[in-house]
C-alpha cells in the first residue's frame, strides 16, 4: 500500500513541476489581445449656451392673464346694449340649426332649431345669437346674419357676416 501512496505522491509532484512554464498557448493570447486595441470613442458635442426669448419683445401681444376693457371711443361701431334681448339670442349660434322657412306674401320667416328641439321662427330684422347677430337676408339655403363681435387684439367692435346653412 505504501508503494501506491508514494507512486501517486511522486506522480502528482511531477504534474505540477510540468506547469513552471507560464501556461499554454491561450493563455499567451488573451494576456497579448488587448495590446493593439485603440477604443473608437466620438467625442462629445459642444454644449451650446441656451439663449432665453423676452415673450412679447415687440410689445403688440396683449397680456393673456390681464383682462381688456373695451374702449368706448365715439363714432365707433357699437352694439346697442339698451335694447330687451330677445328669445333666439340665449343660444350660441353653433347650437342653432336652420331647417326650413315660411314664406307669407313679402314676409319671409327662417325656422331655426334650438337645443332644446324647440322651433322659432325669425324674419329679417330679428336677433339671433350670442354676438348681436341681426338676421340679414333668409334664402332657401340659407339664413345670412351681421355680428358685432370685439377684435380679440384692439378691443374695438368689428362687424362680421355668420350664416345658418339649411340642415336636412
Amino acid at each position: 500500500m505504501w508503494f501506491k501512496i508514494s507512486s501517486i505522491c511522486i506522480l502528482s509532484l511531477g504534474l505540477v513541476a510540468c506547469d513552471g512554464d507560464g501556461g499554454d498557448d491561450l493563455d499567451k493570447f488573451i494576456r497579448e489581445a488587448a495590446n493593439g486595441m485603440v477604443p473608437k470613442i466620438k467625442p462629445l458635442p459642444e454644449v451650446k449656451p441656451y439663449l432665453a426669448l423676452q415673450y412679447n419683445a415687440d410689445g403688440k401681444l396683449s397680456d393673456p392673464f390681464r383682462s381688456r376693457k373695451a374702449s368706448n371711443k365715439s363714432g365707433m361701431l357699437q352694439p346697442n346694449m339698451s335694447r330687451p334681448k330677445e328669445s333666439m339670442e340665449a343660444y350660441p349660434l353653433e347650437s342653432i340649426k336652420y331647417v326650413g322657412h315660411l314664406s307669407k306674401t313679402k314676409l319671409t320667416y327662417a325656422l331655426l332649431l334650438t337645443p332644446d328641439n324647440g322651433v322659432q321662427q325669425v324674419k329679417i330684422g330679428n336677433y339671433v345669437g350670442q354676438n348681436f347677430g341681426m338676421v340679414t337676408k333668409i334664402t332657401d339655403s340659407e339664413v345670412v346674419l351681421k355680428e358685432i363681435v370685439q377684435d380679440e387684439l384692439s378691443g374695438d367692435w368689428i362687424e362680421r357676416i355668420s350664416s345658418l346653412a339649411l340642415q336636412e
